[in-house]
């Protein structure tokens, strides 16, 4: 399906051919058709000949990949695919990576998939990935180790770190393979980055589905605004308290963080009958809404909580280490439109100064703020 989508994409279909059969494997050729799921249209794409599934080692793999007249990165790319494979088959059968035996994905179909799409990624230049949240199916699905949990345990492991959703459906809505893609190419779970659209892709799937089309959507463009931050819509929840005891704020300030805030605040303020009370404010992301709302309700005094849908703006954040006479120290970096920023980290801070002795404020002095 990735294939399909890099090919409706505008991926040339010749140079993924060519770069396919140099791999030390029976020449391949690529079948391409354009076919409808619940109306709507794909490539499906397919390979012949076909191989009966395969039986290969990890090891096996690796040396066919090496083999091939491609590109380091090509190279690098597809490898790193089938190492998170592996990794998460090695964890699944408690067994050495190296003597890992791939059933269904070492057969011919799944190499020549792995491959075609690092090939595609180096073709049509994608520099960063990002992903809707992933569905996953019920019941059982059927491989050559017997009947298994969907999704697959391989699958389960990979996925992890992505956004997922349950559903209703029958089915493996995403593959062990599916899953590595996006792990090796580090998707981020973000559905729709700022960018200038160019071009859109659909690759279908073997199967028809009647509650949806089998597809999957490729969206490639140009990222937008890199340095005016990140735009997102988060959730804001506030209430106000004037009951509770002072040292309820410290643990319920601790579990609203572990339940998902971004960010929570306490403000004073003064309320009906001249009482003063606290406001609290959380922001987090739309997503922890049900966990927040529970952790408010169960550890603060409140009977209601007023729940605002807003657009966040943020500046591009990350950490760096600076020199200094006194040692390396780990410093916070803010970015935007541009403008870039050094802040002092806290903790990093606090453990130069102990280790040789400084006022904080000293420490703090070493980084230039920009």
């Amino acid at each position: 399906m990735t294939l399909g989508a890099m090919l409706d994409a505008g991926l040339d279909r010749q140079a993924l051919e060519a770069a396919l059969n140099s791999l030390n494997l029976p020449p391949v050729r690529l079948e391409v058709r354009e076919v409808t799921r619940q109306h709507l249209r794909g490539l499906k794409v397919d390979f012949a000949p076909r191989e009966l599934p395969g039986h290969r080692t990890y090891a096996e793999i690796c040396g066919l990949i090496g083999q091939g007249a491609l590109s380091l990165a090509v190279k690098e790319r597809a490898l790193a695919i089938f190492r998170h494979l592996g990794e998460a088959e090695a964890r699944m059968h408690g067994e050495p990576l190296e003597s890992v035996h791939f059933h269904e994905l070492g057969a011919l179909d799944t190499i020549l998939d792995v491959v075609g799409v690092a090939f595609g990624v180096e073709a049509l230049r994608i520099g960063k990935v990002s992903c809707s949240a992933l569905p996953q199916g019920k019941g059982m699905i059927a491989c050559a180790h017997g009947l298994l949990p969907n999704p697959a345990p391989a699958t389960a492991e990979l996925l992890k770190g992505l956004p997922v959703y349950g559903t209703e459906l029958h089915g493996e809505l995403v593959t062990p393979t599916g899953a590595a893609i996006l792990r090796a190419l580090g998707a981020q779970p973000d559905p729709c980055p700022p960018m200038l659209l160019e071009a859109v892709g659909y690759g279908a799937g073997t199967k028809d589905f009647p509650s949806h089309p089998n597809l999957l959507r490729l969206t490639l463009g140009q990222p937008l605004a890199a340095g005016q931050g990140l735009r997102e819509r988060v959730l804001v929840l506030e209430t106000h308290l004037d009951d509770m005891i002072p040292e309820l704020y410290e643990p319920l300030m601790e579990g609203l963080f572990a339940a998902g805030a971004l960010d929570v605040g306490l403000s004073p303020l003064q309320m009906k009958k001249n009482r003063p009370g606290v406001r609290l404010t959380v922001v987090a992301p739309l997503a922890a809404k049900e966990g927040l709302l529970l952790k408010i309700f169960t550890d603060s005094t409140t009977l209601g909580v007023r729940l605002m849908e807003v657009e966040r703006v943020t500046a591009r954040r990350w950490q760096e280490s600076i020199d200094t006479p006194y040692g390396p120290l780990t410093v916070k970096v803010m970015e935007y439109a541009g403008r870039r920023r050094l802040m002092p980290e806290y903790e990093a801070c606090r453990r130069l100064a102990q280790e040789h002795g400084l006022p904080l404020v000293e420490v703090y002095r070493l980084v230039p703020p920009s």
